[in-house]
């Protein structure tokens, strides 16, 4: 500053001229000294502003008085000052009047800005260049313009290299064109855009996940002319949230089917692609028969191939298929890992790996083939036993597995463990249960006359167990046949045993020749009988969670080959499908009685004529009634497969049905009991009408040897004579009119003697010196079978014989 001098040196002087903005003014308005303050504050240098116009420093619309000029006087006046950049300044300006060496008047002025920041404050543009986070500033023709220290850190690259470079010159290129569609968006639409993104930002940097935000910079105008890319490391959040969200996966997904190797499978395909790029699980073979594993001590280990999965099409690492066995030497780590039960971590160099590889050159030639650099052997544990182990193998990711993974790996190795324990010991409940009702079922269909028969059983294939569908074919005297079908309400080892027991008490009921509404009454009765010993147990013992419900239905049909004639009577089944030769498929009206276990109802019984080769079908609600599709449309279906049976095997038409009707994995049980019915020619029955003499009975024998002689049956004549005799003189004797004989020859000899009375003989042990009593003990001695049944008219004495000759 020259040509200053201040007016006087009191307390009202000016300011010490180095440290602030000051000017001269001479009495013409001309600038005639300036400081290197005023130098900084406005731009202009002293050799530009000393001989200008102190108009030229202050803004035309700073007002002032008739000279342009603003009124300075006094303490001081805002003012708005004109930067040599053409923006302008407001500062407070004072005016103190002093002379010049000469005598001439001038202002000394002084001026201090409005928001003048402190002393140490940074500048954003300092600010911005020092920025430790990745920020960088592109134009609108996307060439980079700034960029922070933290930006040339991670892209190593210095700020002057990366100016006026795109994206696509500074980024890899898998990261490129989704932050350029990015930056493009936000410059269109003036919208932020964030985003993630996961890769490496350069080549010898490690992969990570970047959370990018892309941000208008607006101009005082409003228009977007740059944008801001900040990007930031978040990879550990990231991956936290991709472990939380696989171990979630692996509990919903893994043990849905409560099979051991699909709940392996389950295991593979989640990890796959997600942490690990092979996997395999193998298992103890003891594991697939239910029982408790016992790993091998000493020597090679033979583990089960449960599953296996690659991000590669077809699994080409796999060295053996699923359900083989693959032997282990006993120095490899998955069988060190099954002998510790702790989980190992390894590279391809490592010396486990490399031994292992010495000693299987197959698996050496998978590792060099498909790069494998990094294994994981984890074992698979529950209840404190190790079940297998599952290998993890990397190949396509350049990262190997790091501790984090391991643990991972662990966790997730426990709880598929879990599901495969549980598969396991369901496989065993359920080969226990199923090995129960099996016994229950009857192995093979006994021998009869009446009806060729083909019958099918399938167990549900769900978690709700076995049920208690039943079926059974029971000889009954007469050459006629029982068949049978029910099922009791609910599932598992309570249901099936319950199905044991009906269905002995049936067979008991059935040979003492009860009719069809009788014997369900009869049965009836037992599951009321049933139902109130559950409930007493329950009393009894508090603890124990007893059923309280226990229902069943039934269905029981008698054929009968020589009037060819069915009965039936119904608990509440589905009714038996018809088809007579030649005829359409129709369901018989059998009364639908009550269920058993419903008590005092009574049931009812209906009776209609099958001819010669008619199909008779039986069943469970099983077959027609399922998620795909309900009762009613399942019964059509069954008639529609039906309607054209033809003459072939029961057995085809069985698995048709079975087929047509039945999904892959039947959710209940299925009894299917098909039947064609067979009748017995007028020459192969005899029948005699007797009068109530006994010397009637030489001439009864007298007839049953000569119809004898005519069908070629000379080794039981003397047999048949007896019993015909006995038989024939106690009807007379003790029984009433009327008295018939009849001899049927089917498969056995069966001589049947009838009468109209109701009182059943019965065996008794003779005194030495008796003179009768011994009539029916000898009937019992030379009769494969007899028996009583009664009818409405009466009763009826039958006696069986095996023939050894052929049926002729």
């Amino acid at each position: 500053m020259r040509d200053v001098t201040p007016l006087g040196g009191s307390p009202g002087a000016p300011p010490d001229p180095a440290d602030s903005a000051t000017a001269v003014v001479d009495d013409r308005g001309i600038v005639t000294g300036w400081s290197t303050g005023a130098e900084h504050l406005l731009g202009y240098p002293c050799e530009e502003a000393v001989g200008s116009p102190l108009t030229r420093l202050i803004a035309p619309d700073a007002g002032g008085g008739g000279d342009g000029l603003p009124t300075l006087n006094g303490p001081g006046t805002t003012v708005l000052l004109r930067h040599r950049d053409g923006r302008h300044v407001e500062a407070r300006v004072r005016a103190y009047p002093s002379v010049d060496h000469e005598g001439r008047t001038q202002r000394f002025l002084v001026a201090t800005p409005s928001a003048q920041p402190p002393p140490d404050l940074v500048t954003a543009d300092e600010a911005f260049a020092q920025c430790r986070l990745p920020v960088m500033v592109y134009d609108s023709a996307l060439r980079a313009v700034r960029a922070t220290a933290g930006a040339v850190r991670i892209l190593g690259l210095c700020e002057e290299r990366m100016r006026g470079r795109r994206v696509t010159d500074i980024l890899p290129p898998h990261l490129c064109e989704r932050i350029e569609d990015g930056m493009g968006r936000v410059l269109a639409t003036g919208e932020s855009q964030q985003f993630h993104v996961r890769g490496r930002a350069r080549r010898d940097a490690p992969e990570k996940v970047w959370s990018v935000t892309v941000s208008p910079l607006v101009t005082p105008a409003g228009q977007v002319r740059h944008v801001e890319v900040s990007a930031l490391d978040v990879t550990e959040q990231h991956l936290a949230r991709e472990r939380l969200a696989l171990l979630n996966d692996i509990s919903a997904q893994v043990g849905s089917t409560l099979d051991v190797m699909r709940t392996a499978q389950e295991m593979a395909d989640v990890i796959v692609g997600r942490l690990a790029d092979f996997v395999t699980v193998d298992l103890l073979d003891s594991l697939y028969r239910g029982d408790e594993p016992k790993p091998a001590t000493t020597g090679s280990v033979p583990l089960r191939r449960a599953a296996q999965q690659s991000v590669l099409p077809g699994v080409p690492e796999a060295l053996i298929a699923l359900g083989d066995v693959d032997d282990y030497p006993e120095f490899a780590p998955p069988v060190r890992c099954l002998a510790t039960g702790r989980s190992s971590l390894h590279g391809a160099q490592d010396e486990a790996i490399r031994n292992w590889r010495r000693a299987d050159p197959e698996r050496a030639g998978v590792v060099r083939r498909f790069g494998i650099h990094s294994i994981m052997v984890i074992p698979l544990r529950a209840r404190g036993i190790t079940l297998g182990v599952a290998v993890l193998v990397r190949h396509q990711r350049e990262d190997p597995f790091t501790r984090d993974d391991l643990f991972l790996a662990e966790e997730i190795g426990a709880r598929a463990a879990v599901a495969v324990d549980n598969a396991r010991r369901y496989t065993l409940e359920r080969a226990t249960a199923l090995a129960l009702q099996r016994s229950l079922l009857p192995s093979r269909l006994s021998a009869q006359d009446a009806v060729d028969v083909a019958h099918r059983y399938l167990p549900a294939r769900t978690r709700a167990g076995l049920g208690g569908d039943w079926f059974d074919v029971i000889p009954l005297s007469g050459a006629r046949a029982a068949l049978v079908v029910g099922d009791v309400v609910g599932h598992g080892l309570r249901a099936s045993a319950t199905m044991g027991r009906l269905r002995t008490a049936v067979r008991t009921l059935a040979d003492v020749e009860l009719p069809a509404d009788e014997l369900l009454t009869h049965l009836d009765d037992l599951v009321t009988h049933l139902a109130a010993e559950e409930d007493s147990t329950a009393d009894h013992e508090p603890d124990r969670e007893v059923p309280t419900d226990l229902v069943a239905t039934c269905l029981y049909v008698v054929y009968d080959p020589i009037s060819r004639r069915c009965t039936a009577a119904s608990a509440g089944h589905l009714p038996p499908a018809v088809v007579r030769p030649g005829g359409p498929p129709e369901f018989v009206d059998v009364p639908p009685g009550p269920p058993l276990g419903v008590g005092g109802l009574p049931f009812e019984t209906a009776e209609w004529e099958l001819p010669p080769g008619s199909l008779l079908t039986l069943y469970t609600d099983g077959l027609v009634q399922d998620a795909g599709h309900d009762l009613g449309n399942g019964l059509e279906e069954l008639l529609r497969c039906l309607g054209h049976p033809g003459p072939g095997p029961l057995e085809t038409l069985c698995d048709e049905l079975v087929r047509t009707l039945l999904p892959a994995r039947p959710r209940d049980d299925v009894a299917l009991l098909v039947a064609r019915t067979r009748a017995f020619d007028a020459d192969r029955v005899a029948t005699w009408d007797l009068s109530s003499d006994p010397a009637l009975v030489a001439d009864a024998r007298a007839q049953v040897l000569a119809r004898l002689d005519a069908w070629h049956l000379p080794d039981v004549a003397f047999a048949a004579e007896l019993v015909v005799s006995e038989l024939v003189t106690n009807a007379i004797r003790y029984g009433q009119p009327p008295i018939r004989l009849r001899l049927i020859r089917g498969a056995a000899l069966i001589c049947e003697v009838s009468d109209g009375s109701g009182t059943a003989p019965h065996l008794r042990r003779a005194r030495t010196y008796d003179e009768g009593g011994r009539g029916l003990l000898l009937v019992a001695q030379l009769a494969q079978r007899w028996g009583t049944r009664h009818h409405a008219g009466g009763k009826t004495i039958w006696a069986e014989f095996e023939l050894t000759e052929p049926d002729g």
